[in-house]
């Protein structure tokens, strides 16, 4: 083989490695471009399923924190439910305890007036009974010493209720109101003073044929109002009847007053009926 053969090979050799070195190299940046295209597509497609799952992650999360927020909301409501239940039913305990102990208390004062009633019905008979004996036994003694002095007379006719007039004495409106009822219901005369001095001068007015008076007024009390009448020659014979809650403890001053029955509060009405009737009917034969 000739140089120029020789050379000839080795410029092909040279010029088809050259372009084989070239065509690799193209090859290879090819294939790196296509190794980085796919390693950013799939870090695209790792971040796109990273975002997804941070979606879905926080989707669940909030999911289950508005599940929670329900749940403690119905917690919530249902303790508010149980408790105003609670409240309500206590409440209602509350109330029927009040109520027993309302309806224990006014039994308990009911027995405690009817108990009072009995033991001042039973002394007011025990006294009337002792007053009638002390009344019976002066009568007859009387009797006894006029009759030979005295032609016998006939006894005076006892006043109707229709003619007896009863001025009730008292304080309280109240009072005054429902006693004066009591009397007009049997058909008494009745005439109301509201104090001890507004009695003293209706009176000094028009003698009325019983007085009904309170203890406690203000201005003259109805032990002043009795002892002023007593000092009285003019209204010194009026039946006086005294209404007091303390009855025992003014018995004493009562008697010094003049007075002729000391009722205690509370008393029978038909007792202070019988005491009006006897007074109005001694009064008038007196």
């Amino acid at each position: 083989m000739s140089i120029n053969e020789s050379l000839l090979l080795v410029a092909a050799v040279v010029i088809v490695s050259f372009f084989a070195l070239r065509a690799y190299k193209s090859r290879r940046s090819a294939d790196a471009q296509k190794a980085r295209e796919a390693t950013e597509e799939a870090a695209r497609a790792a971040a796109e399923d990273a975002k997804r799952a941070a979606a879905e992650r926080q989707a669940a999360e909030d999911a289950n924190r508005a599940a929670a927020e329900r749940q403690a909301a119905e917690d919530a409501k249902r303790d508010a439910g149980e408790l105003q239940a609670a409240e309500e039913a206590a409440q209602v305990e509350a109330d029927r305890k009040a109520v027993e102990e309302a309806l224990r208390a006014e039994e308990e004062e009911r027995l405690a007036v009817a108990e009072a009633i009995a033991r001042e019905t039973e002394r007011q008979a025990a006294e009337e009974s002792a007053r009638r004996d002390t009344e019976r036994k002066a009568a007859e003694e009387a009797q006894r010493l006029a009759a030979a002095s005295a032609p016998p007379v006939a006894p005076a006719k006892a006043k109707t209720p229709e003619e007896t007039v009863v001025m009730i004495a008292d304080d309280s409106k109240v009072v005054r109101v429902k006693t004066g009822r009591l009397l007009g219901t049997q058909r008494y005369q009745v005439v109301m003073a509201e104090d001890g001095l507004d009695a003293a001068q209706q009176i000094e007015a028009a003698l009325p044929d019983v007085l009904i008076t309170d203890v406690d007024m203000p201005g003259m009390s109805g032990l002043q109002l009795a002892r002023q009448l007593r000092a009285n020659a003019a209204t010194a014979r009026l039946p006086i009847i005294m209404v007091t809650s303390d009855s025992e403890q003014l018995r004493g001053e009562a008697d010094a007053a003049g007075v002729d029955v000391l009722l205690g509060k509370p008393y029978p009405e038909e007792q202070l009926i019988a005491h009006i009737q006897r007074l109005a009917n001694s009064q008038g034969s007196a």
